[in-house]
């Protein structure tokens, strides 16, 4: 269950990644200006101008680390998961292993407080038996593959998925892993909030130990163990920068050349184990693994017991008894993101039922809030794109014409994935009761791990979808060389059925941009048409480019969030080359309607305005302070204010729209202006 709870907590910290869609009224005037700033300039910050006087009336609901559009949006598809799962759940004697039957089980036994209030830790005590059976280093390393076959594991991360240099074979994968904090800066940042946040994180890990055990006064004693035991894995882990370059974190290994590098670990027996039946396996970090193999033999068992125990329970925290839960969401909710109060229950069981059995959830979605209409709107809007950056490709003055053949080859070879997945995932043989929340998810986690090593030796299945169809979100898969836009994405303030091309470009348009573009930025511009990690960029071109992408890294690192807290621009640098990118394509893209053509204004504003408004509204958003501080130190997306500043100030265009001048603040000189696609 750790690759799964790790995704609830991305989800509860990533802004509006769950909504729906619903068929909509036609609505021809969809623009919100009752939250215009009418007293802002657009042309010194168009981000206030655009949301300023809603940013000033508008209060963060305790129950979440920040509100706007994405939040909405969010809150209306759980109000449709819920409508369904409630249904689903009052269904008498369904068939078992129907989709019905499924989600309505696992939504009932999450919604049963009472009971989950009774269990408290009896759930997981055969997982704890197995842990404090532990003697030694090689116990603790039987016990790891244990729990991932359960469906949970800690330590490292492993995962299957396909061989980034040959993305037509599955590959077993080895990364870092094993951390409680967000990252392996937060181990060793000197700052205040820095130090407060791991004081905190020593008295939750005591919590968790006392709550599952460990006796109150010696519950400080061992969390302080558990934290040196994982600062020396921070030590060896890389920083979210360092995990940027592909390349450096490929390591195609025989697992004989494993063996030797990890003298005190035995990968035949691990891997015989886990049932892989596999003599190579690609390590992200080796250097990581190399400290593991050390800190296996000399660590006490004692502490391995309590790092072990600990991460076991936290895991499960959030679904267990109240005391388990409140501890968890004190810390990773509270603290670290701002949040004043758990969201209700039904809320996060949707989220739950969304992120476990989504294919199931999402059959019974799509039929009841996805019209045809629009996915049919949103294939001719992606088809209308991919024409537009072909013809930005072809224009380019910084790349050579052999390295522009490739790129367009790319750019033709890019997989639609619209709405939803051709084929549902079949879960019907996951026993789900409505007895009892944990087992579900240690049933679904064994499953999952199942399902997961059964891809080894056999052909990549690419029809895969890695969102679920309700999900508010879209991506780029560089292994597939594909762009996916589930279902909810398409509505507002994405999509508006019957709205000028201004707005639909402007939203919907810039967010398909931004996709293709992750296809060719600082990450996606190293994997082939094939999705493959190979050069296929001329020298020169390559260093061009780089000269380009540091232009962006420039131009964001000057922006500051909290008093002296600046955005990384290098940790942020591929979404900020989407983020630009994906907006001029849109741009152009409009440029070609008749809208544009007449320059008929709706409402006071030109489709130039229109369309720049309806982007800004996009990211009408307000964080709380935590949440900031935590986005800039793991979110690889800049703040919203400057997902709109910045893409907007590199456009001419965009000078036109709001008559920006020399000594404006939305002004850049031609000269630092970024231009690369």
């Amino acid at each position: 269950m750790k690759k799964l709870f790790s995704a609830l907590i991305a989800a509860t910290l990533v802004v509006g990644l769950l909504a729906g869609c619903s068929n909509q009224p036609r609505n021809t005037h969809p623009l919100d200006l009752s939250g215009v700033d009418s007293s802002a300039n657009p042309a010194n910050n168009f981000f206030e101008y655009a949301n300023g006087t809603w940013l000033k009336k508008t209060q963060i609901p305790a129950s979440q680390s920040g509100w706007g559009s994405f939040y909405v949006v969010r809150d209306n598809a759980l109000h449709n998961m819920k409508e369904i799962l409630e249904s689903a759940a009052s269904l008498d004697n369904p068939k078992k292993g129907s989709v019905e039957q499924q989600i309505g089980d696992l939504y009932k036994s999450g919604m049963d407080s009472a009971a989950i209030e009774k269990a408290g830790l009896k759930p997981l005590q055969g997982n704890l038996d197995h842990i404090a059976s532990i003697n030694n280093g090689q116990d603790v390393l039987h016990e790891v593959v244990r729990e991932y076959q359960n469906g949970d594991g800690t330590l490292f991360r492993f995962h299957v998925n396909p061989d980034d240099k040959n993305s037509m074979v599955e590959r077993v994968h080895f990364n870092q892993g094993g951390l409680g904090l967000p990252n392996r800066d937060y181990y060793f940042k000197k700052d205040d909030k820095s130090q407060k946040i791991r004081g905190a994180y020593h008295d939750y890990v005591a919590k968790i130990l006392q709550l599952s055990g460990t006796k109150e006064n010696a519950a400080s004693k061992d969390a302080k163990a558990v934290m040196e035991l994982e600062t020396q894995l921070a030590k060896a882990s890389k920083a979210p920068v360092e995990l940027r370059n592909p390349e450096a974190n490929y390591h195609l290994l025989s697992v004989s050349e494993f063996n030797e590098m990890t003298p005190n670990i035995n990968w035949k027996q691990i891997v015989s184990d886990m049932k892989l039946g596999v003599d190579t396996v690609q390590v992200g970090q080796p250097e990581f693994y190399k400290t593991v193999s050390s800190l296996v033999e000399s660590t006490p068992a004692s502490v391995w017991k309590d790092y072990l125990r600990f991460h076991l329970v936290s895991s499960y925290a959030q679904w267990l008894s109240s005391s388990f839960a409140e501890a968890h969401f004190n810390f990773y909710n509270r603290l670290l993101s701002g949040q004043k109060k758990p969201q209700v229950r039904w809320k996060r069981m949707s989220n739950l039922v969304n992120h476990t059995l989504g294919d199931a959830l999402g059959q019974l979605y799509v039929k009841k809030y996805f019209p045809p209409s629009a996915k049919k709107y949103m294939v001719g809007m992606v088809d209308n794109l991919q024409k537009t950056y072909r013809e930005r490709i072809q224009k380019l003055d910084w790349m050579s014409d052999s390295t522009k053949t490739k790129a367009l080859e790319k750019l033709n070879a890019f997989v639609k994935k619209i709405g939803y997945p051709d084929k549902w995932e079949d879960y019907s043989s996951i026993d789900i009761s409505s007895a009892s929340l944990v087992k579900n998810l240690e049933h679904y986690g064994q499953w999952h791990y199942k399902d997961m090593i059964d891809k080894l030796g056999k052909p990549v299945d690419r029809t895969e979808w890695g969102m679920t169809a309700p999900t508010v979100n879209a991506y780029y898969n560089p292994s597939f060389n594909e762009i996916v836009f589930p279902a909810g994405i398409l509505q507002p303030p994405f999509y508006y059925q019957g709205a000028d091309d201004a707005v639909n470009y402007g939203a919907i348009g810039a967010v398909i941009g931004h996709e293709m573009t992750h296809g060719f930025d600082d990450q996606g511009s190293q994997y082939d048409k094939y999705g493959n990690l190979h050069s296929w960029w001329t020298k020169k071109d390559r260093k061009r480019f780089k000269e380009l992408t540091k232009q962006v890294v420039d131009q964001y690192n000057k922006y500051t969030v909290l008093d002296s807290v600046h955005i990384n621009g290098k940790l942020t640098l591929g979404e900020n080359i989407a983020d630009i990118g994906g907006l001029a394509i849109a741009h152009a893209a409009f440029e070609k309607t008749d809208e544009v053509k007449s320059n008929k204004k709706i409402n006071g504003l030109t489709p130039e305005q229109r369309f720049f408004m309806a982007f800004a509204q996009v990211w009408r958003i307000k964080n709380t302070p935590e949440r900031l501080l935590w986005r800039i130190n793991n979110d690889p997306h800049s703040p919203e204010k400057y997902r709109v500043i910045g893409p907007t100030s590199n456009m001419e265009s965009f000078y036109k729209a709001w008559s920006v001048k020399s000594g404006d603040g939305m002004y850049r000189p031609d000269s630092i202006r970024v231009h690369i696609w």
